[in-house]
């Protein structure tokens, strides 16, 4: 998800909402009654976005299950919003502009989202019948964590040299393939560290 920024209107009806969301300039989330603009992401942010987003649609090539990206929207109860990635294998219609049944919902985390990402929106998340997994991405540390139904929803952990199970999808991913191309310091030293082994001579 885009970082969220301060709130359109104070309250406006979930009609008020669709029916402006339309023609609006920026994404809006509506949660809780409330509006919300959202704005654009960060490098480090996107390029965990679009990793995550190339793995699953190849994986998923030939498949019934989609991959949907943070310009998709979702209906959850009566609130709408923007997750980063999603995967959804219900039986989809061209013309609809939401989705409301994912099997797997990927969130970015940032500053900004942090608190409404691990609160509101994981109790909203795991309360839809179709969610099997709800993976939450570090940008500025790796780590990656999954909360899965099948576990009552506590999380599992994966660091770097760890390769993360999407359960819901039937996909292993190692974390460094999810981190290519970020720039935190753990990503840095980790590519500094790989640069020194490759130098070092081959043993005979």
């Amino acid at each position: 998800m885009s970082l969220v920024i301060s709130s359109v209107n104070n309250f406006m009806t979930e009609q008020e909402y669709l029916l402006s969301e339309r023609v609006s300039k920026v994404k809006r989330e509506y949660i809780d009654g409330q509006v919300f603009a959202m704005a654009g992401a960060k490098i480090n942010h996107n390029l965990l976005s679009t990793n995550i987003t190339r793995h699953f649609t190849n994986h998923l090539d030939g498949k019934p299950c989609a991959t949907f990206s943070n310009d998709m929207r979702l209906a959850v109860g009566q609130d709408y919003v923007y997750p980063d990635v999603m995967v959804d294998c219900s039986s989809l219609a061209g013309d609809e502009d939401c989705l409301r049944s994912p099997l797997l919902i990927v969130e970015v985390l940032s500053s900004s989202t942090r608190k409404i990402d691990t609160t509101t929106k994981l109790l909203k998340y795991i309360n839809l019948p179709s969610l099997q997994e709800y993976v939450l991405v570090e940008q500025d540390i790796v780590a990656v964590q999954v909360l899965r139904r099948s576990l009552n929803w506590q999380p599992t952990y994966y660091y770097l040299g760890d390769a993360v199970i999407f359960e819901s999808i039937a996909l292993t991913l190692a974390v460094e393939d999810i981190y290519a191309r970020v720039q935190n310091n753990e990503m840095l030293e980790f590519i500094q560290a790989k640069s020194k082994l490759s130098a070092l001579p081959e043993q005979n």
